[in-house]
């Protein structure tokens, strides 16, 4: 769809297609009207959300604010055949590829990049000719009536559709005009760090990590996960570890440098937006907290100012829907990321939005987000109320 094009339902051929496989059951369809979708937000969920809806059939503009290249130190469990219920094979098995290294079993959790995870995402997205996925498109205003909803950018244009979908982050946009009173997602009270270190940077003859290693330090949390080289070998001497320092004593840092406001967190922090100071003082903390490996990544990503820190955020949803607009992903709903079921949880959203958009025909868009809404708010709102147990007793150590 260009700019500016498409009435609210967009006519097509009648096609049979497939839509969701999980291993009992594929689900198919024939749509008569595909739906024009616009999907703001272009990370993780909303290429699932986007992929899952195009391969039902219906016409989708993704609109992300980055560039392409998104390099990120974060980590997250992937299996394929989770992947499969939403990408189909082929899609699956070339994003788990690019994520990590598989260890022969599609239904395993691995840990897995979120950079390479976002890269074969990508590919998928581009490879389906009923994606029009574009980079440094930054929404800026979005509304809706009763026949469409629409979405504006920073360079003029306007986008519109029969249906909208929210999957811009914890700092959603597309929120506000869900939950116009309750749009922002809250700083949970502690902030983390972020890095990958390369193996043949680090004077480490041990035995290398083989999973998830979390290390409890009273106020302190770190989570150390291996990870494959990035072109994914998993050769001696190839492979990189990924950390994730929980921190719940540089709140007023976080808050001095922006990147908390009020009650909200904001934005996250850059190497290079740290003085040397902070950083020294990072290192001796690491030095004096974690045992090797984890001790060893740690220094390293810090003496190349190769890591991020960013405050962690919550939101508890009381709406998902609103006429024919819709939430997926971290603009649903934002649990810490120590549940560990944040990208699952995302990739449910897509699942079930594609369902429900299958029988947009004889429901009706706004129909059918309001059954997705049904579906989804309640195991959405028990993931972070659930998440939020550790961030009460981790700032309270604090």
């Amino acid at each position: 769809m260009n700019a500016g094009a498409g009435a609210a339902w967009t006519t097509g051929s009648m096609r049979p297609l497939c839509l969701l496989r999980d291993e009992r059951t594929t689900l198919t369809s024939t749509l008569e009207r595909p739906v024009a979708v616009i999907v703001v937000g272009g990370s993780l969920a909303g290429l699932m959300a986007g992929i899952a809806l195009a391969r039902q059939g219906h016409d989708v503009t993704l609109l992300e604010r980055a560039q392409r290249h998104r390099p990120s130190g974060a980590a997250l469990s992937v299996s394929e055949s989770a992947l499969r219920r939403i990408l189909g094979p082929d899609h699956a098995r070339a994003a788990a590829r690019m994520a990590g290294p598989r260890d022969g079993d599609a239904r395993a959790d691995v840990p897995s990049t979120w950079a390479g995870l976002y890269e074969g995402l990508c590919r998928a997205a581009e490879s389906e000719p009923r994606i029009n996925l574009l980079h440094g498109a930054r929404a800026t205003g979005i509304g809706q009536d009763g026949d469409r909803a629409w979405a504006s950018t920073d360079d003029g244009r306007r986008f519109e559709a029969g249906v909208l979908v929210g999957a811009d982050g914890h700092r959603s946009l597309v929120r506000s005009a869900v939950a116009p009173d309750k749009p922002d997602a809250l700083f949970a009270g502690y902030g983390l760090w972020l890095g990958v270190a390369s193996e043949r940077d680090l004077d480490y003859g041990g035995r290398w990590p083989g999973r998830f290693d979390i290390l409890d330090s009273g106020d302190h949390v770190l989570l150390g996960y291996p990870l494959a080289s990035p072109d994914g070998s998993t050769e001696p001497g190839e492979r990189r570890l990924g950390w994730a320092w929980y921190d719940g004593t540089r709140n007023a840092l976080f808050r001095r440098l922006g990147a908390v406001r009020g009650t909200a967190a904001h934005h996250s922090l850059r190497a290079a937006d740290l003085d040397a100071g902070v950083v020294r003082e990072l290192e001796r903390e690491a030095g004096r907290r974690w045992p090797r490996p984890w001790r060893d990544a740690i220094l390293d990503s810090m003496r190349r100012s190769e890591f991020a820190g960013t405050p962690i955020a919550e939101y508890v949803p009381e709406k998902l829907a609103n006429g024919r607009i819709v939430l997926v992903g971290d603009a649903a709903h934002v649990p810490t990321p120590m549940t560990g079921r944040g990208f699952a949880t995302s990739l449910d959203d897509a699942e079930a939005l594609a369902r429900h958009l299958r029988d947009v025909v004889a429901a009706g868009g706004p129909a059918a987000l309001e059954a997705y809404e049904a579906e989804r708010l309640a195991p959405a709102r028990s993931l972070v109320l659930g998440g939020q147990g550790f961030s009460r007793s981790f700032t309270r150590a604090a």
